[in-house]
């Protein structure tokens, strides 16, 4: 495989406006300045600058596979009851509408029917994440929505299919948290609840891809998997970087807490060894 081929991330996108906004330490200083020194590196660790990013937020959901294509999105501020700088963020990042055909082309090719969105802006689980990432605001971007059915296996099957962009230069970016149940983010025994999900979790994406991919599948079977995710719609944005991954190694690359809960971003690419 070329050195050239673009890896797959999976990030955690923190809660709300978090480092932008005096939050009165909510989800916990250390933790948001540990998150926040993460997304700050890890663009500096890509052999080369993008040429887009390809979004797969926890924020959206669609019938069917819809893509963003504004040319100069807006910011959707698609959270509630924070102090009024919350909703004046701005991260003026381009829209990408001109990948967007090839997008579609590879989803269909996979048997995904798709749609398009001139209107829609930039959620909180892109434009907050990726404001900290890349604060210049200067690599064009598509968002791409999942699917309002929540089937772990048909979004790894998505990803499957937009595997061949990481030759082509785009990174993509699955933005969601592998601990999301906001009844329980900030208890005191929220720690303990959400160790052993994370735990499973960093060990399935270090195994071989078939092994991986059938573990995500059936995500529901690990350890306090439902009391981690009420609703798994901030899980399946792994399901598509995995999927995207191809034969490509994973690795762990953040954990740490946020508020009280464990939580983990993952990175696949060719220079890693995998288990068995």
């Amino acid at each position: 495989m070329s050195s050239a081929r673009m890896p797959t991330i999976f990030i955690p996108h923190g809660g709300g406006p978090w480092p932008f906004v005096d939050l009165g330490g909510r989800f916990g200083e250390q933790e948001m300045h540990h998150l926040s020194q993460f997304l700050i590196q890890y663009p500096k660790t890509l052999s080369r600058k993008p040429k887009a990013l390809l979004v797969i937020s926890a924020h959206w959901e669609a019938p069917v596979a819809t893509l963003a294509t504004a040319s100069a999105p807006e910011m959707l501020y698609d959270y509630y009851n924070f102090p009024e700088a919350a909703y004046q963020i701005q991260w003026p990042a381009p829209g990408c509408p001109e990948l967007a055909p090839r997008v579609a082309e590879l989803l269909h090719q996979a048997g995904f029917a798709t749609d398009s969105d001139d209107q829609r802006g930039y959620d909180h689980g892109t434009f907050v994440p990726l404001k900290v990432m890349y604060p210049e605001a200067d690599i064009p971007v598509l968002q791409l929505s999942m699917l309002r059915n929540l089937n772990a296996s048909q979004h790894i099957a998505m990803g499957k299919a937009l595997q061949p962009l990481r030759d082509e230069g785009i990174l993509i970016i699955g933005s969601g948290m592998s601990f999301h149940n906001l009844r329980r983010l900030r208890q005191h025994d929220t720690p303990d609840l959400s160790k052993p999900f994370d735990d499973w979790l960093k060990e399935i994406v270090t195994l071989k891809p078939e092994c991986r991919e059938r573990k995500l599948a059936d995500w529901i079977s690990g350890p306090n998997a439902r009391q981690s995710h009420p609703r798994e719609e901030h899980l399946l944005p792994l399901m598509v970087v995995t999927g995207a991954a191809g034969s490509n190694c994973g690795r762990v690359v953040f954990n740490g807490l946020f508020g009280n809960a464990w939580v983990s971003g993952v990175e696949y690419c060719d220079c890693h060894s995998q288990t068995a």
